[in-house]
């Protein structure tokens, strides 16, 4: 027993039961005006800063750029690995 970890609190518990105390929380901010909605524009928003950020990294772009459309070979389908899923 020394060398397993013991798990307690929210380990215990199932992914169901965090599921569930998740939910839980997120209507009860709700209902107390605490929660956020974020919509479509809050969504175009956020994404337009996290652009203009990364853009700024000239190297990173250069680095993202060289690889065109490269892609792993782990990263390609084929239409047979969809038929089986």
């Amino acid at each position: 027993m020394a060398d397993k970890k013991r798990r307690w609190g929210f380990a215990l518990l199932t992914p169901e039961q965090r599921k569930e105390i998740a939910r839980k929380g997120g209507r009860a901010a709700q209902k107390r005006g605490h929660a956020h909605r974020f919509g479509s524009e809050d969504a175009r928003e956020a994404g337009k800063k996290g652009g203009a950020k990364v853009s700024q990294d000239r190297a990173h772009m250069a680095r993202i750029g060289a690889k065109g459309g490269r892609v792993r070979p782990s990263d390609r389908r084929t239409p047979r690995d969809e038929e089986e899923e």
